[in-house]
């Protein structure tokens, strides 16, 4: 029988976009703690150093870069820049950028391009370019941080899960291309979490139906089977279980992460 290997991350370089609060900041410390080296992108500089004084807390310390991942150019440099000074990428998590909500009259073309260029190629633009480099390595994992809203439509999510719909495709499209090549790409589909981005979406609903943020918020979480939402901490113990050699024979898995709101069979 084979022995299971530990999860243990120590000389592994993993690259986290969308580093520098909810999810990915949570992506962060989990991966540290590990013995990983992570590279934290986010846009605003002023987060990250607030998420490095939360790793450095722990005695922990992630290598920061202010980069706009919409921009392709940037967020080729920002890969080149993590491979240049840190060392060859071991793992990819893609949790950058979320799509604004919009109730369905406010929706036109401005908002679907809005969806597509935060969401979808926020984690294009660097998926692509560390895939190249993994495949010429033989090895890598890349876990993309998506949202259920691809799979359950929502009135105030529309241009949104389109964006998520398109990264699920793209994410099983790209496991199937470079399953020969040794690198590995899953998705997770969060449900509500508890990040400031739940925040957003309750303010859009609320002046919609004439509720109050709470009272949106009560009704959906009385949706969710479990009874309540999900933690980033939640999150980013899935995210490490993909990128590891704990799950090496697994590739293009959608995993939804909503407390059994809407499962699939």
């Amino acid at each position: 029988m084979t022995r299971a290997p530990v999860l243990s991350f120590d000389a592994s370089v993993v690259m986290i976009t969308g580093a520098s609060k909810g999810i990915g900041l949570a992506c962060a410390l989990a991966f540290a703690r590990a013995g990983a080296t992570v590279a934290g992108i986010s846009r605003s500089q002023a987060n990250l150093d607030t998420a490095r004084a939360a790793l450095r807390a722990e005695g922990l310390d992630m290598h920061a870069i202010a980069t706009d991942l919409t921009d392709e150019a940037a967020a080729l440099a920002a890969v080149q820049r993590v491979e240049d000074e840190i060392g060859p990428l071991s793992v990819l998590v893609n949790s950058a950028g979320a799509a604004r909500r919009y109730a369905p009259e406010q929706l036109g073309g401005a908002a679907f391009r809005q969806a597509m260029d935060a969401k979808y190629f926020s984690y294009m633009h660097v998926l692509d370019a560390v895939a190249r480099r993994m495949a010429g390595r033989k090895r890598g994992s890349i876990v993309n941080v998506i949202g259920q809203g691809g799979k359950s439509p929502g009135s105030f999510h529309i241009a949104g899960g389109a964006a998520n719909a398109a990264l699920m495709l793209a994410t099983v499209g790209y496991a199937r291309a470079y399953a020969a090549a040794g690198v590995r790409f899953n998705a997770i589909n969060p449900g509500l979490t508890r990040t400031g981005r739940v925040e957003e979406g309750l303010a859009v609903a609320a002046q919609s139906s004439g509720q109050s943020p709470e009272q949106v918020l009560a009704q959906q979480v009385a949706d969710i089977p479990m009874g309540r939402l999900a933690e980033p901490d939640e999150i980013a113990n899935v995210a490490m279980f993909l990128a590891s050699d704990l799950a090496s024979y697994v590739s293009g898995a959608v995993i939804p992460m909503d407390g059994c709101a809407a499962p699939f069979i």
